[in-house]
C-alpha cells in the first residue's frame, strides 16, 4: 500500500482512520463489525454533534464553516449506526470520519450499501472488517476556507474474515449512482492501488 508523510493514524473506539492532511478527509476508514457490535448499535442515540479532530494539527483538519454552505453533505464513512457504545457514536462524528458527499447519493444508494453491509454482518459466523474510503481522480474540486478536497467516488470493501469472501462497492459521488454489483478484490487494488486485506487478515489472526 502507497504510504505518505502526510498521513496519520487515527484510533477510535469502534473504528481507525488513515487521515491525509492533502485532502483533509481520510485515505479509509476501517471497521471491525459482527453481530454482537450490531445489536449494541440498534440501542444508540444518534447525536449529530459534528466536530473538528482536535488530535490533527489546525492546518490539516476539516473544520466545520468548510462544509457550512457547501452544498455537500458531511458523509460519514465509518456509520454513526454501526456504533455500539454512546462513546463511540459520539466520535463519529469526528470531521476526521467525514467527507464532503452529494447528499442524495448520502441518503440514498450509499444508505442502501451500509444498510445492506449490516444485513450482511448480522448473519456472518464471526468478524467482518468494513474499509470505506474516497478517491479523487481528474481535477478534484475542494470547499470551504480550508479546501476540503470533495472525492469523485467512494468505496467500501467488505473483508469476512471468517470465510475469506471479500468483496468491495464502487460509487460516483452524485445524485444519480445507483447500487450497483460489487467489484471483486483484485479490481478494487486495480482502481485504487490500495491492498487492504493484509492488515485485517493480520489483525483476525491475533488472539
Amino acid at each position: 500500500m502507497p504510504s505518505s508523510s502526510a498521513w496519520r493514524e487515527l484510533c477510535f473506539n469502534s473504528f481507525a482512520v488513515l487521515h491525509n492532511a492533502d485532502t483533509k478527509t481520510p485515505v479509509f476508514v476501517v471497521e471491525r463489525l459482527n453481530k454482537a457490535s450490531l445489536r449494541a448499535a440498534q440501542n444508540q442515540q444518534r447525536t449529530d454533534q459534528f466536530y473538528p479532530e482536535a488530535r490533527l494539527p489546525f492546518s490539516h483538519r476539516a473544520q466545520l464553516d468548510d462544509y457550512r454552505g457547501s452544498g455537500y453533505a458531511r458523509g460519514h464513512l465509518a456509520p454513526a449506526a454501526d456504533m455500539s457504545s454512546p462513546q463511540a457514536m459520539a466520535q463519529s462524528f469526528s470531521l476526521a470520519n467525514i467527507v464532503p458527499q452529494d447528499p442524495a447519493h448520502n441518503a440514498g444508494a450509499w444508505l442502501k450499501i451500509e444498510q445492506d453491509t449490516r444485513q450482511y454482518v448480522k448473519r456472518a459466523r464471526g468478524d467482518v472488517f468494513v474499509f470505506s474510503g474516497p478517491v479523487y481522480s481528474g481535477r478534484s474540486r475542494a470547499i470551504g476556507p480550508g479546501r476540503v478536497a470533495v472525492p469523485t467516488h467512494l468505496f467500501k470493501l467488505v473483508y469476512d474474515a471468517s470465510t475469506g469472501r471479500a468483496w468491495a462497492h464502487w460509487q460516483a459521488n452524485d445524485p444519480k449512482a445507483r447500487v450497483t454489483a460489487p467489484l471483486s478484490y483484485a479490481d478494487f487494488v486495480q482502481k485504487t492501488g490500495l491492498r487492504l486485506l493484509a492488515s485485517a487478515q493480520a489483525a483476525h489472526a491475533l488472539p
